[in-house]
């Protein structure tokens, strides 16, 4: 029987996690989008729906429905334990969602599961995010002379990196219209490093940023446990440019200072997620010697009658 909750309770909070960490480590990428694993784990007031499946008091099954983007549309993400796929969940709980609503559904990874959920559901893609990997034990090229690099200040620069980032992504889907709460979630994590948080200024004014994170290092874990199970890999978060500045080679410039620092940290391989229709940035890192490793998938759903 699924069960359909506004709020979840500690334990269920607890339970959804572990099954995502579960998930995670049976698939090799995260089922469920990091932001709602940091709604889970710090709270807030999202009109989020919870869909849960229970057995022998475990939560075997989970679905996440977001009803809050009255632009784009509501959208939905589900997973079902590894030792309990193959029995019909995922598609009860796809079911339960139509019930409810008519979302965008994300599929992390394209797995062949996900894939034939998707055919035999009628659904079609429409959004593709590739996953890019580089060794880090390649030639990087130098900085440029004219960017100033510093790191982020917690307190301090607050402020003028949220102005900066919501300039450059006025209209992506994830990281645009950030306020001074989804940093500061952001700062609690265990991962978060300002060593890693670079800035660049240009006659002292702020550019552009390239924030990096590292997963699998025992204080840098995807769901706040301790291991991943496989080596350390730093991570391109998250990298913008002023549109002022935009088109003068500074995103290419603080990604090298990204990726110099991951490789100070002694990783030998960083990733990214870059959006498949975003050419101009696709071309950039393949450019810096990036290739395509894996991809997730958005999934438009039947709208409802």
């Amino acid at each position: 029987m699924i069960q359909n909750l506004k709020h979840l309770n500690p334990q269920q909070q607890d339970g959804v996690l572990a099954l995502i960490s579960a998930a995670a480590e049976h698939d090799g990428i995260p089922p469920i989008a990091e932001h709602i694993v940091l709604h889970l784990r710090h709270g807030g007031d999202k009109d989020d729906r919870h869909l849960i499946v229970e057995e022998d008091g475990e939560i075997v099954g989970y679905a996440h429905i977001d009803l809050t983007d009255a632009v784009a549309g509501s959208s939905a993400e589900l997973v079902v334990h590894p030792l309990h796929r193959g029995h019909g969940l995922g598609r009860a709980l796809l079911e339960e969602i139509c019930g409810i609503t008519s979302p965008r559904l994300w599929a992390h990874g394209d797995l062949a599961s996900a894939q034939k959920l998707a055919k035999d559901s009628g659904l079609a893609r429409v959004r593709t995010v590739i996953q890019m990997r580089r060794p880090l034990t390649q030639h990087l090229p130098e900085l440029r002379a004219d960017m100033a690099l510093r790191t982020f200040l917690p307190g301090l620069d607050d402020e003028s990196w949220l102005t900066l980032n919501n300039r450059s992504f006025t209209d992506h889907p994830e990281q645009s219209g950030w306020t001074l709460e989804n940093l500061h979630q952001r700062m609690m994590e265990e991962w978060f490093d300002p060593s890693g948080f670079l800035l660049a200024t240009k006659e002292e004014r702020l550019i552009a940023f390239c924030w990096t994170k590292i997963h699998g290092a025992h204080t840098h874990s995807h769901d706040g446990g301790d291991e991943h199970g496989h080596d350390p890999i730093g991570e391109i978060y998250a990298m913008g440019v002023d549109p002022e500045f935009q088109g003068q080679g500074f995103g290419k410039a603080i990604t090298i200072a990204g990726l110099a620092h991951l490789r100070r940290k002694g990783l030998m391989s960083a990733m990214l997620y870059v959006d498949a229709e975003n050419l101009e940035a696709v071309k950039l890192y393949k450019d810096l010697g990036f290739s395509e490793w894996g991809r997730d998938v958005m999934y438009r759903l039947p709208q409802r009658g």
